[in-house]
């Protein structure tokens, strides 16, 4: 693995650490005894979500399809749910609380990760996004 995709990794993991912290502060259904267990509820959320969440996904497909992408909530609660379930030291009050709670993370990842790229996408020394001339093909 490069040391660009440890960093992505890393940088990842953050913003969903910080999005955790967010919601446990804001949700009053949410709370977590000691750092260690936030670290470590984060931790599986990740690999749930890395695992198991495009597997429900594709199982509940119509599903999310037929709620223009509303049901992915749906699936990142249940998954939020489950990683209170198995980390004795991170509680989520019911399905109501897990559901705002991965709205939070959701949305601290989508503003974190859009101002990321808007940085790195947008500076000028940015050889990716600078046109050829002779690009004469079109792409589809």
């Amino acid at each position: 693995m490069r040391s660009n995709s440890v960093v992505r990794l890393l940088l990842q993991w953050a913003v969903s650490a910080l999005g955790v912290l967010i919601a446990a502060f804001l949700i009053p259904g949410i709370a977590y005894d000691k750092g260690s267990d936030l670290i470590l509820a984060v931790l599986l959320l990740s690999l749930l979500t890395a695992f198991l969440r495009p597997l429900l996904v594709l199982f509940t497909l119509p599903f999310v399809i037929l709620t223009m992408g509303f049901g992915i909530l749906f699936i990142n609660a249940l998954l939020f749910m489950l990683a209170a379930y198995l980390v004795d030291g991170f509680h989520v009050a019911g399905f109501l609380s897990a559901f705002f709670g991965a709205l939070i993370v959701s949305l601290t990842s989508l503003f974190l990760s859009g101002a990321r790229s808007v940085r790195v996408n947008g500076s000028p020394g940015n050889k990716r996004y600078k046109q050829r001339k002779s690009d004469d093909v079109i792409d589809i």
